[in-house]
This record gives C-alpha cells, sequence and structure tokens, in this order.
C-alpha cells in the first residue's frame, strides 16, 4: 500500500526557515497531486501547498504561503519538500503530507476529501 512519512520539522525564531519532506512509497509520476496540509489546536486542517506530480509543473498555494512556501517534489527520490521560508508564529501547526488518487481541478487541490493517503504529520512550531 501506499505509505507517506514526513521529516524535517522542528523548532524555529519567527523569521527563520525550515524544509519538511515527505517520503512515498509509490512512482511520483502518475497522475495525481501531493499536497501538504496542516493543522494547528482548535483549527480545520488546511491546505498549505500542492502539486501536479505527473509534471512537478503546477503548483498550488495557500494566500498565507505564497511567497514564502516553496513546494517540490524530487522524482528519483520519490520524495516531496516544502521549503518555508520567513516563518511566523501563525504557521505553527503540525504538517502532513497527502496524496490524492487523480489529478485535481485547479480548484480542488486543498480540498482535504480528494486525498486519499496522508502521513503521520511532523510538528513545526516558530516563537515569536
Amino acid at each position: 500500500q501506499v505509505q507517506l512519512v514526513e521529516s524535517g520539522g522542528g523548532s524555529v525564531q519567527t523569521g527563520g526557515s525550515l524544509r519538511v519532506s515527505c517520503a512515498v512509497s509509490r512512482n511520483t509520476y502518475r497522475s495525481y497531486h501531493m499536497g501538504w496540509f496542516r493543522q494547528a489546536p482548535g483549527k480545520e486542517r488546511e491546505g498549505v501547498a500542492a502539486i501536479y506530480s505527473s509534471d512537478g509543473l503546477s503548483t498550488y498555494y495557500a494566500d498565507s504561503a505564497k511567497g514564502r512556501f516553496t513546494i517540490s517534489q524530487d522524482n528519483a527520490k520519490n520524495t516531496l519538500y516544502l521549503q518555508m521560508d520567513s516563518l511566523k508564529p501563525e504557521d505553527t501547526a503540525m504538517y502532513y503530507c497527502a496524496l490524492s488518487r487523480f489529478r485535481l481541478g485547479d480548484n480542488a487541490w486543498s480540498d482535504r476529501d480528494e486525498y486519499a493517503y496522508w502521513g503521520q504529520g511532523t510538528q513545526v512550531t516558530v516563537s515569536s
């Protein structure tokens, strides 16, 4: 079965950077999306960024992430990345990677119900 394992989380100060990774146990050249979600205490899980795995060129970002976060993939390593720069306290959350079964419409990339596979998450904490 498909397995996703996140790593790279940690604690940083405001303005710092982190890169979280997600190792995927399947070929990423299929027609599906891979996404990063996050969930803070008392809040719903929200989409942060996504990428169309077939070509790695179509990317999507939440407004809160634009200009600061960059999603990418390494097909040879079957690994998804999220580079996070200029981190803010409001970025503090558990970060999850996820894999959809099919290619998603442009407006559906952040829909949790479209993602069939999820990792266990990696914690990111940003102090002020």
